[in-house]
Formats: structure tokens, sequence, C-alpha cells
């Protein structure tokens, strides 16, 4: 028996992997999170297949329910929304799981900023402009950021940010930001991304504030910080250059 952690995507029921709806397809028991995942998704699980929905479960139940599964030697889907290596709650069922001796597996899905930038329509990493992806949100009562880890700590670096699980606290944001990106410094906001209530923000640092409030956007939304969502004058890369081509055509022609 085998628990297996799928990324379901970021919400859209069609975003999951082909081999995560392959997985599901074969699995007796899927724990889901109702509030997360849609009920579409679902549809690839086995008819006679125990559907558990975990939206209001604490971590001790889910892993009874799991306990339960492993003794009736029914394989375990674990369905998660996004991918399960970026804020998924994951760790802690797994570190119960070796505890019991319970294998499993992780199915990677499409990360909530992956879809978000698709629906921005641009890449996120732009030559001369920004080449690295901050991926990071900021601390709540439920929980803290490590030492370290502070955003303002962290916007030293003047990367392109991915702010997670933050749209609720875009006051803080601004103000550790701005003394580091400026004021004018573009953002971009992409709320329940690849559904269909998606929304699409874009504005200037100092606004976030405002334009959130004026779009009632508070959660399940990704926020972008950097100078590449406006980049319009930057090189071409090497990859597809004329350069590189001929190179590549004068080393095929080595002995």
């Amino acid at each position: 028996m085998t628990v297996y952690f799928i990324g379901a995507g970021p919400g859209a029921a069609d975003l999951i992997t082909l081999r995560g709806a392959r997985v599901l397809s074969q699995c007796g028991t899927c724990l889901y999170a109702g509030s997360l995942v849609p009920d579409e998704m679902l549809e690839h699980c086995p008819p006679e297949a125990t559907l558990v929905n975990t939206a209001k479960m604490p971590l001790a139940t889910i892993i009874d329910r799991i306990s339960d599964a492993h003794r009736a030697g029914s394989d375990v889907a674990r369905l998660h929304s996004g991918d399960p290596a970026l804020y998924s709650a994951v760790a802690e069922q797994i570190r119960h799981l070796q505890q019991l001796g319970i294998d499993y597996e992780i199915v990677p899905g499409v990360p909530a900023f992956a879809a978000a930038a698709a629906a921005l329509k641009q890449e996120l990493t732009v030559p001369g402009v920004g080449q690295s992806l901050l991926i990071t949100r900021v601390s709540t009562l439920s929980t803290d950021m490590p030492d370290g880890e502070q955003l303002e700590e962290l916007a030293r670096t003047g990367v392109t940010m991915a702010l997670h699980l933050a749209a609720h606290r875009s006051e803080q944001i601004v103000e550790a930001l701005v003394p580091h990106y400026g004021p004018n410094c573009p953002v971009a906001v992409v709320a329940f991304a690849s559904r269909d209530n998606e929304q699409v923000l874009r504005c200037r640092l100092e606004d976030l504030t405002v334009h959130l409030s004026a779009n009632n956007i508070v959660r399940t939304a990704v926020i972008f910080v950097g100078n590449v969502l406006a980049a319009e004058q930057f090189p071409d890369s090497y990859l597809y250059s004329s350069a590189r081509m001929s190179k590549l055509r004068n080393d095929s022609q080595l002995p």
C-alpha cells in the first residue's frame, strides 16, 4: 500500500498532470481538500473509490483515515492543490507516515506561480533584466517566517518576487519592499489563476493596497514584484542566436 501525494494544480480541472490523473484512477481511497480541489478532478477516481473531503479535518483524523486504508490494503491518493513542494502542508503528513512505516510517493503538479505567469502571458526570467525568481510569503499569526526570511531582508536581493498567501497583508508588503524596489516598481497580481473567476491586475508597488481593495482580492492570489513585469527593451537570448546556430552546425561537422 502506498500513499500518493498528488499535485492537483492551481485550480483548473484539466491542469492535473497525466501521471497524476493515472495514479488517481488507480487508488481505492482519495483524500482531498474540498475547498481547493475542483469536483471535476474526482472524476478520475475509480467508481468504487472511497472519497474523503478533508477540508474540515484536523491532521490526526487525516492520518487515521490513511492508516485505515493502509490496514485495508488500499492505495491512497492525497490530492493537494498546486504542487506538493510549495506551501502544501505535506511535510507534517509525511513525518507521521514515516513514523507509521507507511510508504509514500510524491506526484508533482502545476504550481500556482506558473499558472499565474501564464495568465500574465509572459516569461518571468528576461535576458538582461532578471534571471531569478524568489518564491516566498509573509508572516501571519498561523505561520511565522524563520529568522533571515523576513520580507525586509529578502527584499535586499532586488530579484523578482512571487508572493504566495500574502494578499491580505498588502500594506506590510508595500512597507517592506518600497525601500528596495522603489514606489514605481511594476506589480502584477493574479487571483484564482486558471479558474473561471480568475482576476489579473497590474499596478505600481505603492498602489498595491488600493488596487487589491478595489478588486476585493484578499486570498488565493500570487503577487509578482519586479522590473521583468514591464520589460520591453532587452537583448535576445543566446539560445536561438545565429552565433549559437552556427556553432552547432560547425560542431556537428567534427569527426
